[in-house]
């Protein structure tokens, strides 16, 4: 069996997309059901809360700048 280590170096090596894709696939897998009225409400709420200018949204640059941004190493 691969240890964490080995199977992050494996996965740092891929292309983009593909560790895009395997993290989807991760976070899906990690990520427990959220009931559907569970979800409505938050959205509601986010979406009051953007609407009130309690928090603004992110540019495009903004939101990918932080996707391409390399996780900190421990």
């Amino acid at each position: 069996m691969n240890s964490v280590a080995e199977i992050q170096s494996l996965a740092l090596q891929l292309p983009q997309r593909s560790r895009l894709k395997l993290a989807v696939e991760l976070l899906r897998s990690a990520t427990p059901a959220t009931d559907p009225a569970e979800m409505l409400e938050e959205a509601i709420r986010r979406d009051a809360e953007l609407e009130s200018g309690e928090v603004m949204p992110l540019t495009e640059c903004e939101f990918w700048a932080g996707i391409n941004r390399s996780p900190k190493k421990a």
